[in-house]
């Protein structure tokens, strides 16, 4: 199991399907699951999207499935439950934290991005600044996508995954 994890705008969407998609993995993106449950009707989403998350990432791993977790995962305890998702499995995990260095260029992600899910609304510039993001109490692998490719970060992170 690998997390992503990271404010928006940063690449980890892109990031981790394009992983998903070379390792024929499952992605579970917390968007599509937070985004079809206002579509029927939850207004106020909570922690439901997180929580449907990893019942979906434990059933894919009980088959033997990898799964690659895509969700801002701002907090600790967040990312504690996808790493105990995969310890209730038997699968390995890795967390990785995606970001931008630049926020010149992050700024301009947020702002000029094309949204791939019918009607969610992604935050501007300022909800991103605001977001709450703790900081990372244990190691984890970081990419920073800051003037890079796609092709560039995929490479690093699968490098660094072996």
């Amino acid at each position: 199991m690998i997390a992503f994890a990271g404010l928006p705008g940063t690449g980890k969407s892109t990031l981790s399907r394009a992983l998903a998609q070379a390792l024929g993995a499952a992605w579970i993106r917390i968007d599509h699951l937070e985004q079809a449950m206002r579509d029927g009707g939850i207004t106020e989403v909570g922690p439901a999207g997180y929580m449907a998350g990893y019942v979906v990432a434990r059933a894919n791993l009980s088959l033997g499935l990898s799964v690659v977790a895509d969700s801002v995962n701002p907090l600790r305890i967040t990312r504690d439950a996808w790493r105990d998702v995969a310890r209730a499995t038997g699968a390995g995990f890795v967390e990785v934290e995606v970001v931008c260095s630049d926020p010149d260029e992050h700024r301009r992600r947020v702002e000029t991005r094309q949204v791939d899910i019918a009607g969610l609304v992604p935050p501007d510039w300022p909800a991103v600044q605001r977001r709450e993001y703790e900081v990372w109490d244990r190691p984890t692998l970081r990419i920073d996508t800051a003037g890079r490719s796609l092709d560039a970060s995929l490479a690093e992170l699968r490098a660094a995954l072996g």
